[in-house]
């Protein structure tokens, strides 16, 4: 299949696995940060998931030019602002504190590469309510998840103690997760990269 994940997220590699698709997985060489400051300033959230997915997955192609590679990103909005992972759990604190009780956009994209051709560029979105939790119980929950929050764009993982943090959610699971799997899938089987 050579198939490629370009990516550090042990939850994308997990989706992938757990649908039964088996992928390489190869870290992306790319400083996000960095990337995102030549951007245009009034580029939409979307367009700027794109374009980070997009630059991790070439980041991989570019050693690996004869396998499919799928790149990713997430970009959470809130108030016209893109939230980047936080550095340390202070900041993490201070995400959660900003979102609470407040609802916020979560866009997801996936872009499959082979050589430097981009075959798909897969988006979607989610709407996510907070709930209006007090400072305590913000205190226990970063506590008890750890230093791991800051791996995820929001400082909460949804799959786990972070489903405490939320009253409402509009959208695919997976998408919110970190993968627009089943738009994913279905283009793979119709390249007729996995069984169909």
């Amino acid at each position: 299949m050579n198939l490629i994940l370009a990516s550090t997220s042990e939850i994308r590699r997990r989706l992938l696995a757990k649908a039964g698709i088996p992928v390489d997985v190869v870290a992306p060489i790319l400083d996000e940060a960095h990337a995102r400051q030549g951007l245009a300033a009034d580029l939409p959230a979307a367009g700027v998931a794109e374009f980070l997915a997009a630059a991790k997955a070439r980041t991989v192609s570019a050693t690996h030019p004869d396998h499919h590679v799928i790149g990713a990103d997430q970009i959470l909005i809130l108030d016209n602002a893109i939230f980047a992972k936080p550095g340390d759990l202070a900041e993490a604190r201070r995400h959660l504190a900003s979102l609470r009780g407040r609802t916020h956009m979560l866009i997801t994209t996936a872009v499959v590469l082979r050589g430097d051709r981009v075959l798909a560029t897969i988006t979607d979105s989610a709407s996510l309510t907070m709930r209006h939790f007090s400072d305590a119980f913000l205190d226990r929950y970063l506590a008890a998840a750890g230093p791991d929050v800051t791996r995820s764009v929001g400082a909460y993982r949804l799959e786990e103690l972070g489903a405490q943090l939320f009253e409402r959610i509009e959208g695919d699971y997976f998408t919110i997760l970190g993968l627009p799997l089943l738009p994913l899938l279905s283009f793979l089987r119709a390249e007729r990269l996995i069984p169909s």
